[in-house]
């Protein structure tokens, strides 16, 4: 049986997928998505000539293209970032990038993994097929293959996966409160089996910012003031491209996260505690508040905090004092749940 309250946004999500739009505006929306991937990612390489981004400088190693799984898919990797002295296995990161299901790559998130790895963690920087190429649930079962690399490899790079953090930002987010599902429901579907069977995991945080936790049904969000002509043209390529062949109701848990976790479905597991920054200029700051009211209503322990004004996103500007605030907020949220790591 559907755990009651998928059924609604699924039908939702089946009208807006079938309104048509004009060349024009499906132009708008491609430039729009494009310039934001592109300014970001942009922004990202300068930043990674500055000798600050040097891992090497705050005692951190980065091994790049570590291939996850047996697959021959060029994306099938990942960036390992590690403290360069430990003193025993070191709680592990799996951080899984942002940009729309379809752009931008570990590489443009090079800032998260040493921002992670630089307070003692052993970081898992993962990449995975974007859409429209490779539309849901594609990334899914990519972040699935990567979950279970490391849950088996982990301790050869100096990681605990018995302490295992799951982190990323607004795509990347869905991703981390979906594998959570599948680490503690009762599998939905085969491939996705091995996160709720992974050997010696103990899932201790997860830490989804900003997140993209409802893909379809995006018109919600129009109505606030915050979703100008561009962040909507964002949010319906988004929808567009990332369900392009409709979301299958059994896999609906897995796309939708946020749905999932305000139905009746109960979990094998207990959740772990989350934390949940978001920027309060950031039109998904609706959804955040959604995501924030079913955990408490589970009894599951959460830190829901909004940053201001703030856009989407805003903690990667680490040269802001809020951006800067926020990363202490989330290390502190992992001190205070004892997965805290040995570092500066």
């Amino acid at each position: 049986m559907m755990p009651k309250g998928v059924e609604r946004s699924l039908s939702e999500s089946e009208i807006i997928s079938k309104q048509t739009v004009g060349p024009f505006v499906r132009f708008r929306r491609k430039a729009a998505q494009g310039m934001i991937a592109g300014g970001f990612s942009a922004l990202a390489c300068l930043g990674s000539y500055l000798p600050i981004a040097k891992a090497a400088r705050h005692n951190v190693e980065r091994v790049r293209n570590v291939r996850y799984g047996d697959s021959d898919e060029p994306t099938h990797v990942l960036d390992v970032y590690r403290p360069m002295i430990q003193s025993g296995l070191s709680p592990v990161v799996i951080y899984i990038h942002g940009g729309g299901f379809q752009h931008m790559s570990k590489d443009s998130h090079w800032l998260m993994g040493l921002a992670y790895a630089r307070r003692g963690y052993v970081v898992f920087s993962i990449d995975y097929r974007l859409a429209p190429a490779h539309p849901f649930p594609a990334g899914m079962q990519d972040a699935v293959r990567a979950f279970d690399w490391v849950a088996k490899n982990a301790a050869e790079w100096g990681g605990d996966a018995g302490r295992m953090i799951l982190a990323g930002e607004s795509a990347g987010a869905n991703f981390a409160a979906a594998l959570t599902i599948a680490h503690c429901f009762e599998p939905v579907v085969d491939w996705a089996r091995p996160v709720f069977d992974a050997p010696g995991v103990n899932l201790s945080a997860v830490i989804p910012a900003c997140g993209v936790f409802q893909v379809n049904d995006v018109a919600r969000l129009f109505n606030d003031k915050r979703a100008h002509f561009v962040v909507r043209d964002v949010l319906s390529t988004i929808e567009g491209a990332y369900l392009k062949n409709g979301l299958d109701p059994v896999l609906a848990s897995l796309a939708n996260p946020l749905v999932h976790l305000e139905s009746d479905a109960q979990p094998v597991r207990p959740l772990p505690p989350f934390c949940l920054p978001v920027g309060g200029g950031d039109a998904l700051a609706q959804d955040h508040e959604r995501m924030k009211a079913a955990l408490i209503k589970r009894g599951v322990p959460v830190e829901a905090k909004v940053y201001g004004r703030q856009p989407h996103a805003f903690h990667a500007f680490v040269w802001t004092k809020i951006a800067r605030q926020c990363w202490n907020d989330q290390f502190a949220f992992l001190a205070a749940h004892g997965v805290s790591a040995d570092g500066g």
